[in-house]
C-alpha cells in the first residue's frame, strides 16, 4: 500500500535554507575567479549581487528557524511573521546591491572599457551559475509548494532574478568580445533596474504579512464552498482570514436553525472545521454558530 504522508513543511524549509547558503557561497568563489580573469562590469554586478545574495540567505536561514517555533504563552499566534521581517530585510539587501551596481556602471559608461580578449572562463562561470540557480529554484519550488513560506518565496524570487541576470550577462560578454563594450554596462543597467524591481515585490509581500491581508479571493471562495456544502449550514458571514508564516487563521460566523440543540450545533461547527483542515496545511479555525430562525 502507497503512503500518503506529506513531507515535512518545517524540515523542508530549513533544507531550503540550507541549500541556499551553500548555492550562494558556491556562485560567491566562482564569479570571484571570473570577475578577475575578465574585469567584466556584468561579471562584477552578479558577484555583488551574490555576495548580498549570501547575507539574505543566511538572514533567512535565522529567521526562518525562529519563525518555525510553537507558539508560547508571549506570542500566542506564533513566530510566524519573523518570514516577513526577513523578506523585508532581504528587499534592503537587494536594493543595496542594485544602488552599488549602478555607481559601477555610471563609472564604466564614463570609461569604457576595451574588448576581451578572451571570454570562454566567464561564459563557463555564467553558464555554471545558471546551472546551480536553476537546481536551487527547482527546489525552493518544491518547498513553497508544500510550505507556502513567504521568506522562501522571497528568497526564491531574488534567485530568479539572478537566473535572468546572469543569462544576460553572457549576452553582454559575448558583445563586449566583439568590440561592443558599450552595451556591457547598458545590460548592467538593466539588470539593476531589474532587481530594483523584484525588491519591490518582495516588500509588498511581506508587508501585506505584516498587515494581517486577506487571503485570495479564490481561497476565501473556497472557504465559502466548504460551507456551503455542509446539508444543516445555512450560510456564514463576517469571514475573516489571515496568514503568519505557514499558518493560517481562518474565523467566520456559521448560520445555524435556531431550533438545533447545542451539541448539534457544536457537531456541525465541528464537521467544518475538519473539512477546512483538511483543505488547507497548516490552519487555525475559529467558529461562531450564530442561530438564525428558519420559517416553517
Amino acid at each position: 500500500m502507497m503512503s500518503t504522508q506529506h513531507p515535512n513543511p518545517e524540515r523542508l524549509m530549513r533544507w531550503a535554507t540550507y541549500a541556499s547558503v551553500t548555492t550562494a557561497l558556491l556562485l560567491i568563489s566562482t564569479k570571484l575567479i571570473a570577475w578577475f580573469v575578465t574585469d567584466s562590469v556584468s561579471i562584477l554586478a552578479t558577484l555583488i549581487d551574490s555576495s548580498l545574495d549570501m547575507l539574505a540567505s543566511v538572514v533567512n536561514l535565522i529567521a526562518v528557524r525562529h519563525a518555525l517555533q510553537p507558539a508560547d504563552n508571549e506570542h500566542r499566534f506564533g513566530h510566524g511573521k519573523a518570514e516577513a521581517l526577513a523578506g523585508m530585510g532581504q528587499s534592503m539587501f537587494i536594493a543595496g546591491s542594485a544602488g552599488v551596481l549602478l555607481l559601477q556602471v555610471i563609472e564604466r559608461m564614463i570609461h569604457p572599457k576595451e574588448a576581451m580578449a578572451s571570454i570562454d572562463i566567464g561564459l563557463g562561470v555564467m553558464v555554471f551559475s545558471m546551472l546551480a540557480t536553476a537546481i536551487l529554484i527547482t527546489f525552493q519550488n518544491y518547498v513553497i509548494k508544500h510550505t507556502n513560506s513567504t521568506a522562501i518565496k522571497a528568497d526564491a524570487l531574488h534567485y530568479k532574478t539572478d537566473l535572468w541576470v546572469n543569462g544576460s550577462v553572457i549576452i553582454a560578454l559575448v558583445l563586449s568580445f566583439y568590440n561592443y563594450s558599450s552595451f556591457d554596462a547598458i545590460i548592467a543597467l538593466g539588470i539593476a533596474l531589474f532587481v530594483l524591481y523584484s525588491a519591490w515585490e518582495i516588500v509588498q509581500e511581506s508587508i501585506d504579512l505584516l498587515m494581517d491581508h486577506e487571503l485570495p479571493t479564490e481561497e476565501r471562495n473556497k472557504i465559502k464552498e466548504v460551507v456551503a456544502r455542509h446539508p444543516k449550514a445555512l450560510g456564514c458571514h463576517d469571514l475573516r482570514t489571515r496568514r503568519s508564516g505557514t499558518m493560517i487563521f481562518i474565523q467566520f460566523h456559521l448560520e445555524l436553525d435556531a431550533s438545533l440543540s447545542l451539541f448539534e450545533a457544536h457537531s456541525i461547527a465541528d464537521s467544518v472545521e475538519l473539512e477546512l483542515k483538511s483543505l488547507f496545511l497548516n490552519v487555525e479555525v475559529i467558529i461562531h454558530e450564530d442561530p438564525v430562525t428558519v420559517p416553517a
